[in-house]
């Protein structure tokens, strides 16, 4: 269901960072995420931002936003970690 993915879009003026849209109402393509630190994990992996935002690719304020709202519904703030993406070898 839509109301339950983070909107994403590209930062402004050239930055490389991709910044959560809370209110869904930012200027410019957009991509959507379900708020999990698996779901982040494996978009960095196959680097889906580079894609889906015009080569957008720093995550920290999606990493931030996530970890937040996990640790909102409980999970202790030390069993929360900082996604890293995998190193590809597996395939």
């Amino acid at each position: 269901m839509r109301s339950e993915l983070l909107r994403l879009v590209a930062g402004a003026s050239g930055s490389s960072a991709v910044v959560v849209d809370e209110r869904r109402r930012m200027a410019g393509r957009g991509a959507w995420l379900h708020p999990s630190e698996k779901c982040l994990a494996l978009a960095v992996k196959r680097r889906a931002f580079g894609r889906a935002l015009n080569g957008a690719s720093g995550t920290a304020d999606v990493e931030r936003r996530i970890l937040a709202g996990t640790q909102a519904v409980g999970t202790p703030v030390a069993a929360a970690t900082t996604v890293q993406p995998e190193s590809g070898s597996e395939n």
